[in-house]
C-alpha cells in the first residue's frame, strides 16, 4: 500500500471501544507532549500503550509520522507477534516493536512505555557512572532505576530476554550508549517518569559541563529523597495530567483527531 503524501486519517472514535479510544487520545499526548519538551528524533523512536481487554495487543506510532503529527486516530494497534491489527498504510518501527513488545509481554503491570534519544538522554546513557545524584530531580529519578547494555540497532528479537532481565520490576532504564525508557501503569506515570529522567540528564550534562568541582549529598540523603520521589509517580502523578492535557490542546488539539 503506498504511503500517502498527505497524512489524513480517517477517525477511529467510532470503530473501537471507548476504554481503547481512550487510550488513542492518551498516547497520541504523550506524543505531542514529547514533541514539546524537544525530545523526539525525527521519525525514530516510540511510546506505546497497552489496549484495555483480554487481547495482547499495544498501539505504537507509525513508522513515518513526525510524533507532532500523532493522532489517536493514526497510531497502529499490534499484537505481540507484530502482525497488524489495525489497518494502516504505514509500517511499524521493527526496534520498537522488540522492545515494547518484550516488555509488554513480560510485565501485565506496565500500560505505557515511553522510549527517546534526546541529547542530554542519550550523553548521560554514555557516562560510565550512570546518573549521578546531583540534584532533586536525579534522586527522585533514581528512585527505580536501572540499566541495559547496548546490543546494537534492537532489532535482534533474541535481545528481548536480556532487556526483560535487566528491566526487571524496575520502571525506568538507561540503555547505556542508547537512550532512555520509561514504563508506568499509566500514559502520565510513564510521561512523569520520563521528564524527572530527562531533567536530571539536562543537569548532569550542564553540571558536569561547567567543569567546577562537583557536590553530593551524603549516602543517607540520596536514599531519603529516593523513598519521598517515589511517591510523585504511579497514581501521584494523575494531578498533572489535565493540565499537561490543556496545555496541548491550547498548542493543536489535533491530537485528539
Amino acid at each position: 500500500m503506498p504511503i500517502p503524501e498527505v497524512v489524513n486519517f480517517n477517525s477511529m472514535k467510532d470503530q473501537v471501544s471507548p476504554e481503547e479510544w481512550e487510550a488513542r487520545v492518551n498516547l497520541a499526548a504523550c506524543y505531542r507532549l514529547v514533541a514539546h519538551y524537544g525530545w523526539d528524533d525525527l521519525i525514530a523512536n516510540h511510546i506505546s500503550m497497552r489496549v484495555p481487554g483480554p487481547e495482547e495487543h499495544f498501539l505504537l506510532n507509525p513508522f513515518g509520522l513526525m510524533f507532532q503529527e500523532i493522532t489517536a486516530s493514526s497510531l497502529v494497534k499490534i499484537d505481540l507477534a507484530g502482525n497488524k491489527i489495525s489497518e494502516s498504510p504505514y509500517k511499524i518501527n521493527k526496534a520498537g516493536y522488540i522492545i515494547h513488545s518484550a516488555i509488554h509481554e513480560a510485565r501485565p503491570d506496565v500500560m505505557c512505555v515511553f522510549h527517546t534519544h534526546s541529547t542530554s538522554g542519550m550523553a548521560v546513557s554514555a557516562h560510565k557512572n550512570g546518573l549521578l545524584p546531583l540534584a532533586q530531580s536525579s534522586m527522585v529519578a533514581m528512585s527505580s532505576l536501572t540499566y541495559h547494555d547496548y546490543e546494537g540497532v534492537a532489532v535482534n528479537p533474541e535481545e528481548k530476554a536480556r532487556l526483560v532481565a535487566d528491566l526487571g520490576n524496575e520502571w525506568t532504564m538507561i540503555l547505556r550508549n542508547h537512550g532512555l525508557l520509561t514504563c508506568g501503569i499509566s500514559a502520565v506515570d510513564a510521561f512523569y517518569r520520563l521528564y524527572f529522567l530527562e531533567r536530571a540528564c539536562d543537569v548532569q550534562v550542564a553540571a558536569l559541563g561547567g567543569g567546577a568541582p562537583i557536590q553530593l549529598p551524603s549516602e543517607e540523603v540520596v536514599a531519603l529523597t529516593k523513598k519521598q520521589g517515589a511517591g510523585a509517580f504511579g497514581k501521584g502523578a494523575n494531578l498533572a495530567w489535565p493540565a499537561l492535557l490543556r496545555m496541548m490542546d491550547a498548542k493543536d488539539s489535533s491530537f485528539r483527531d
